[in-house]
């Protein structure tokens, strides 16, 4: 089999790949994650999947490279990690009541030939009306602030959430593995 490697340091996009019981290996990329200018969401994470991936194929020439980036986006906006409590609650407040997409970008890179795969998948989360101890108890509990939208939805933020829509629920956490396990096969890799 040909070594995999996910281009990625985060500890949910490893913890979903091992769920594929295939070996591979991790490496962060050093990229610039700057949107660029009127830039849509839906086109930065794919760039930006497959930049992860690209990043590392230098040093990795006979892998393939899995990249993978998510935003949540509200409205018309986007919402990053918010990395304090205050940012976090001021993402769940503004999130309260209303519903929020995460868009997965993922991209899968052949380091031998060049040929790529790449996708958007997208995953919508319907908030909950929160209140602020409820938010603040939340946040004190879990402390989710290297997550994008300030929940982790494979714990307790699950119970912020009154639905949700989509087709793979591990693209909410950050990697989508029905669609990577179609890209795996289409590069011959056999899953399981």
């Amino acid at each position: 089999m040909r070594p995999l490697l996910l281009a990625s340091s985060s500890p949910y996009r490893r913890e979903l790949l091992s769920r594929l019981q295939l070996e591979f290996a991790y490496r962060a990329p050093e990229i610039d994650e700057t949107p660029l200018t009127m830039e849509l969401p839906e086109h930065l994470v794919r760039r930006l999947a497959l930049e992860k991936a690209k990043a590392l194929a230098p040093s990795h020439q006979d892998h393939l490279i899995i990249g993978s980036d998510q935003v949540a986006v509200l409205g018309q906006n986007i919402l990053g990690k918010p990395y304090t409590f205050d940012r976090a609650k001021s993402q769940l407040q503004g999130c309260s009541g209303k519903s929020v997409d995460f868009l997965t970008g993922l991209a899968l890179l052949d380091s031998r030939t060049g040929a790529t795969q790449i996708d958007c998948i997208a995953f919508t989360v319907h908030f909950r009306t929160l209140g602020d101890q409820q938010i603040e108890r939340y946040l004190r509990a879990e402390q989710p602030y290297d997550c994008a939208g300030s929940f982790k939805a494979e714990g307790l933020g699950i119970s912020l959430f009154r639905s949700t829509e989509g087709t793979d629920v591990t693209s909410l956490i950050g990697l989508p593995l029905i669609r990577l396990v179609d890209m795996l096969n289409n590069a011959g890799i056999e899953v399981p």
